[in-house]
C-alpha cells in the first residue's frame, strides 16, 4: 500500500476532523488511517494502483481537491 500524509490547514475542532475524514473518504480508493488537527494519513491500496486506475499521486490530488471543496487547504508532506 502507498501511504500518504497530508498537512492540512484550517482544522480547529472535532467537527473539522469529521469533515476532513469524510472528504478524504469520498475522494477515491483510500483507507483513512488517522486524522488529527493539522494532519491526516491515508493509504491507497496496491490493488487500486494499476494502468486502468489512478495511482497514489492522482488519488492524493483528488483528496486535496476534495479537501479544498470542504474548505481546507492541504499539501502532501515530504
Amino acid at each position: 500500500m502507498a501511504e500518504v500524509t497530508l498537512r492540512i490547514d484550517g482544522m480547529h475542532c472535532g467537527s473539522c476532523i469529521r469533515r476532513v475524514t469524510q472528504a478524504i473518504g469520498s475522494a477515491g480508493p483510500v483507507e483513512v488511517k488517522e486524522v488529527r488537527l493539522g494532519a491526516a494519513r491515508f493509504e491507497v491500496a496496491d490493488s487500486q494502483v494499476s494502468e486502468a486506475r489512478p495511482g497514489a499521486r492522482e488519488v492524493s490530488d483528488a483528496v486535496i481537491a476534495a479537501l479544498a471543496k470542504a474548505g481546507f487547504k492541504a499539501q502532501v508532506e515530504a
